[in-house]
């Protein structure tokens, strides 16, 4: 699957996780299957968060719910940073994982990784920042 992501999505994932560290960032991406457009932070409400990440269940319920209703974008995916890691999904990551076909974008080391969340685990997606 060819990727792009929007210049400001991509400055705003690097920018959220550098200002979150030593804490894991996540939020929200909002685009198509072929594009992200936008990304919103969420607060990380996981127990430890310098080791593992939880978007905020309301507001997944709410952007979820906003895109049913056509008031919102469509949520295509998640982000979270890897503070002390790589830029690669962990094994608590793809435990946690839906295999819903998603996209995990993954911050670590001001690298972003793209991952589609299949139903045989992460497949890795290249991508392309789209300027402008």
């Amino acid at each position: 699957m060819a990727l792009t992501i929007s210049h400001s999505a991509h400055a705003s994932m690097l920018a959220i996780s550098r200002d979150t560290a030593p804490n894991e960032a996540c939020g929200l991406l909002f685009g198509n299957s072929s594009h992200i457009e936008t990304c919103v932070p969420t607060a990380n409400v996981a127990p430890d968060r310098t080791r593992h990440f939880e978007i905020d269940p309301a507001a997944l319920v709410a952007a979820h719910r906003a895109a049913r209703d056509g008031s919102g974008p469509d949520v295509i995916g998640y982000f979270h940073s890897h503070p002390n890691g790589l830029a690669r999904p962990s094994a608590i990551d793809a435990a946690s994982a839906a295999s819903d076909g998603r996209i995990w974008a993954i911050v670590a080391s001001e690298a972003i990784t793209c991952w589609c969340d299949g139903p045989d685990g992460f497949e890795p997606l290249s991508y392309v920042v789209a300027q402008g």
